[in-house]
C-alpha cells in the first residue's frame, strides 16, 4: 500500500479520529509557531519523503540481480525500524486480545500488496506502474461502501470510472485496444500482462488495508506498524525460500543498494509522519501526488523510456482523481464557517 495512506490513517487512529479530517487539534497547535515561520513546511516534507519513496521504486527496477521478493523483505526493514523506538516508549501491548486476527490479516494484506507492486515496477515502465500503484485512495470508497456500508456518491464514481479508464489507457489490454496495444506496450516494456495485473491486484490489496485500519480504530500506530513490519518480514522471507530466491546481494554496488532501500525507505516514512503532524491529511496526499511525477522523471533519466500518449493520457486521468479525492479531504476538515469551505462548492458536500 502506499504510504501517504498507510502512515496518513495510522496518525489519525493514533488521535481517537476516524473521520479522515484532520490530526488532534493540540498537536496542530503545538506546531503552529513552526507553521507561522515557514507555513509550507508540511508540504515540503511530504514532496521530500515522495522522492525518498521514488528513488526505492528506481531502486526496485534497476537492481535485476535481486528478485523483487527479497527487496520487498529489505525494504520491511525500514518500516520496522522507524517503530521499535516507539513502542518500546510508549509501552503499549505488542499483541493485544481480540484484535490479534484482525492485525494478521491487516499484515497479510498490506504485505502482499507491496509484493505485487515491486513485482509490477520490475515488469512494468516504472510510471505506468507507480500511477496505478499511486490510484489507491481513489479505490477506497469503493470497499468502504461494501464492508463499512459507507455512502458512495456521484463524486466517488466520477472519480473511480476516471481511474478505470486511465487504467486502461496505460495497460492497454489486447482485448480493447487490439494490436495497437500490443505494438505500444512491446515499444515501450509494458508486454508482460502479468506486471499489469500485478500493479492493479497491489492497488486492490492497499484500498483493503485502509478499511482494516479503521476496523483497527484506537490501537495506537506504532503497534500497528511493529507487527505489520514482524509480518512483513516473515512472508517475504518465506515466499522469497519459496520461490528459490533468497540469497544475499553480490558484494559491492548490489549491496549498496539494498541498504539505501532500506534507508530511503526509512527517511520517507519518519518525513512523512512528519508531515502529518504538521498540516492537514488532504493537502499532504495532494503533495503525495508528486511521487507520480518523480516516476516520469526517472523513468526517461535512468531507463531511457519515453512514455507514450496513451500512458500520459491515463496518468493525467489518474493524478486528476487523486488530486480531486485529496482536495476533497481537505475541503470536508475546514470549519463549516470557513470562506474556503464554500467557494469550494461541491466537493465539500
Amino acid at each position: 500500500m502506499p504510504e501517504h495512506l498507510e502512515l496518513q490513517h495510522l496518525v489519525e487512529l493514533s488521535n481517537g479520529r476516524d473521520d479522515g479530517t484532520d490530526i488532534s487539534l493540540n498537536l496542530y497547535e503545538n506546531r503552529r509557531p513552526l507553521l507561522k515561520r515557514c507555513p509550507f513546511l508540511g508540504l515540503m516534507l511530504a514532496a521530500l519523503s515522495s522522492l525518498f519513496f521514488s528513488l526505492c521504486s528506481v531502486i526496485v527496477k534497476g537492481l535485476v540481480s535481486v528478485d523483487p521478493m527479497e527487496l520487498a523483505a529489505f525494504r520491511f526493514v525500514g518500516v520496522l525500524l522507524p517503530t521499535i523506538p516507539v513502542v518500546i516508549w510508549k509501552g503499549e501491548p505488542i499483541f493485544p486480545k481480540g484484535r490479534r486476527t484482525m492485525l494478521m490479516f491487516r499484515s497479510f494484506v498490506g504485505t502482499s500488496g507491496l509484493m505485487l507492486s515491486f513485482y509490477a515496477f520490475r515488469h512494468m515502465p516504472l510510471a505506468d506502474a507507480s500511477v496505478i500503484v499511486f490510484s489507491v485512495p481513489v479505490f477506497v470508497s469503493i470497499f468502504a461502501r461494501i464492508f463499512l456500508k459507507e455512502p458512495c456518491g456521484v463524486f466517488n464514481v466520477i472519480s473511480i470510472v476516471l481511474t478505470l479508464i486511465g487504467v486502461l489507457l496505460i495497460t492497454r489490454p489486447p482485448l480493447i485496444f487490439g494490436s495497437v496495444g500490443l505494438e505500444l506496450s512491446s515499444e515501450d516494456g509494458n508486454s508482460n500482462p502479468w506486471g499489469a495485473a500485478a500493479a492493479f491486484g497491489s492497488t486492490l490489496f492497499g484500498a483493503n488495508v485502509y478499511i482494516l485500519l479503521r476496523a483497527l480504530k484506537g490501537l495506537h500506530f506504532s503497534v500497528i506498524m511493529t507487527n505489520f513490519g514482524c509480518f512483513a518480514l516473515v512472508q517475504t522471507v518465506f515466499v522469497t525460500w519459496l520461490i528459490g530466491a533468497l540469497c544475499l546481494p553480490q558484494c559491492g554496488m548490489d549491496r549498496l543498494l539494498v541498504l539505501c532501500l532500506a534507508l530511503f525507505s526509512f527517511s520517507g516514512q519518519i518525513l512523512l509522519t512528519m508531515s502529518l503532524q504538521l498540516e492537514q491529511a488532504g493537502p499532504i496526499a495532494i503533495a503525495r501526488s508528486a511521487d507520480i511525477v518523480f516516476a516520469f522523471i526517472w523513468q526517461v533519466m535512468f531507463f531511457n523510456e519515453v512514455p507514450n500518449k496513451f500512458s500520459i493520457l491515463g496518468a493525467v486521468l489518474v493524478l486528476s482523481s487523486v488530486l480531486l479525492v485529496g482536495f476533497r479531504k481537505w475541503a470536508l476538515a475546514l470549519p463549516d464557517n470557513s470562506v474556503m469551505k464554500t467557494s469550494l462548492g461541491v466537493l465539500a458536500r
